[in-house]
């Protein structure tokens, strides 16, 4: 169990290591951070980056997009992986959007949740980026791995159980940038199979990095 103490260092050395937590993905629109947040599922923010200027360009509204065949959409996201199900699903979530939202990405969880191919990973970082929810928790691999090492969700595995604890435990107003600065140390510092543990400004803060102070 880590105290309030060490959260709150975690977070303010995460914050001096990554100023900028912002997402990776890059979109003008909300309904395209919408769509290639459902691109990234098992795929990198950085393929999906080279993706989507080409498809956006293609179909440049949510009406072109309602209006498109799977079979187009999957043409231009072939290379995202498992293409066929993610066209279907941001081809059924555009219709959705139109009818049923007025065409705007809906700002709760709930109605989030209603959107083909939308789990509460999405939705949450759509209230944080789009919405402005401060207290949005992001639970991706990243976070899972790194939280686990930090000891701060107690061996948690199941994200829905990590989202639940890190609401309790960090600083009001933290979570949405903290899980953005977690994706930066996990990708730069804290990688799964070889981590960084000398050059972390976490480690003596860390459960499991050698060497560690705590």
């Amino acid at each position: 169990m880590r105290s309030k103490e060490q959260i709150n260092e975690i977070v303010r050395r995460l914050e001096e290591a990554y100023p900028l937590a912002e997402c990776a993905l890059e979109y003008e629109k909300d309904y395209e951070l919408l769509f290639a947040v459902r691109l990234s599922a098992q795929c990198t923010d950085a393929r999906v980056n080279m993706v989507t200027p080409a498809l956006y360009e293609r179909f440049p509204t949510l009406e072109s997009f309602a209006e498109a065949s799977e079979s187009e959409v999957g043409e231009y996201i072939h290379s995202c992986g498992f293409f066929r199900t993610k066209a279907k699903d941001i081809v059924e979530c555009a219709k959705l959007l139109i009818r049923d939202y007025g065409g705007r990405v809906p700002d709760s969880m709930e109605e989030l949740l209603k959107l083909p191919g939308v789990g509460r990973k999405t939705a949450n970082l759509i209230l944080g980026d789009v919405y402005n929810d401060a207290d949005a928790v992001v639970v991706d691999t990243h976070c899972i791995r790194i939280t686990n090492r930090l000891g701060l969700v107690d061996g948690l595995k199941d994200p829905v159980k990590i989202e639940m604890r890190l609401r309790e435990i960090l600083p009001k107003g933290k979570a949405s940038d903290f899980c953005h600065r977690i994706v930066l140390h996990g990708r730069a510092v804290c990688t799964a199979r070889k981590p960084d543990c000398e050059g972390c400004t976490l480690r003596s803060l860390c459960l499991t990095a050698e060497g560690s102070e705590t």
